[in-house]
């Protein structure tokens, strides 16, 4: 086992020295390879931060709005809010007059200006609760309220939550589709730069192979090659996402302020950063073990 591993160890090494001595075509493999799991990698973190929002809307009650009709007076609203008491579903119903809504408003520090240039109210009346109803009941639930007299529009949270979802479902599904095409790319690179070692090398395989030198001795370095290349193309395609992500934190901050939201794109964890290079590393396994498979055995001894 020792041996073993001192063979591994010495193969790493010899490697490793091969890489610095082309700095250059080292560096433009990494970053080719980066490039290409930073398009997938990107997509799945705004995924991922998109769908917590939608986790923190959904959890709990979702609150619902009843907007009123213009012409609802006081004993329309008086019996509106006795039915609603008796819907199932809504919970603690609270009248929000249109004077009040606008009050509101004006108190908002970005919409006081725009409050003060109104010379009438636009707002209407409107009833806010909370609904218990399950993600079944919600349609049928959304068509009683509109059924109620002197109602002229509802908004469930849920309703756009919903597609929300739907949007992040197709999301995913699109990056899955290009990360699959993209990780074939990587290993078609990392194919083409082992073929390219193997040809630049053939004489030494030769010689290697005339000494007695077995196939596995031959083959690992090509192994470590592919592993050291992808495993260094996750780490470039983990930075350029990081600095995309700082990049986007600008603008998002100062869009979320206006909105009185301290929202922002959040990286992976350790565990993701650690899967994704494992994954990278034996993507590069793989085009190096196809490569050596395909070409290596054609090398014989003259």
């Amino acid at each position: 086992m020792s041996t073993w591993l001192r063979q591994h160890w010495q193969t790493l090494s010899l490697t490793l020295k091969r890489l610095a001595r082309n700095p250059l075509a080292t560096l433009l493999n990494v970053t080719v390879i980066g490039v290409a799991l930073a398009l997938p990698l990107g997509g799945y973190m705004l995924l991922q931060n998109l769908g917590s929002v939608a986790h923190q809307v959904t959890t709990g009650n979702p609150q619902a709005s009843l907007f009123l009709a213009r012409d609802a007076n006081k004993d329309d609203i008086s019996a509106l809010e006795a039915r609603l008491k008796q819907i199932p579903g809504v919970r603690a119903p609270r009248f929000i007059s249109r004077d009040e809504a606008l009050e509101g408003l004006r108190q908002s520090e970005n919409l006081s200006d725009v409050i003060a240039a109104l010379r009438t109210n636009p707002l209407p009346d409107a009833f806010v609760f909370e609904t218990d109803a399950g993600a079944a009941e919600v349609e049928r639930l959304e068509a009683q309220l509109r059924s109620l007299p002197k109602v002229a529009h509802v908004q469930l949270d849920s309703t756009w939550v919903k597609r929300l979802e739907s949007l992040l479902a197709l999301g995913r599904m699109t990056v899955l589709i290009l990360a699959t095409l993209l990780a074939c790319g990587l290993v078609a690179v990392t194919f083409n730069t082992i073929r390219l070692q193997i040809v630049t090398q053939k004489d030494e395989i030769e010689v290697s192979k005339l000494i007695g030198a077995t196939d596995s001795f031959i083959r690992r370095p090509f192994f470590h090659l592919g592993l050291i290349q992808g495993g260094l193309g996750g780490v470039a395609a983990l930075a350029i996402v990081y600095l995309c992500m700082q990049v986007l934190n600008h603008s998002i901050r100062q869009l979320a302020q206006l909105y009185g939201s301290d929202f922002k794109l959040n990286f992976f964890g350790l565990p993701d950063c650690l899967a994704l290079l494992a994954f990278a590393a034996v993507l590069g396994w793989l085009g190096a073990y196809m490569s050596v498979s395909r070409h290596l055995s054609g090398i014989e001894p003259r």
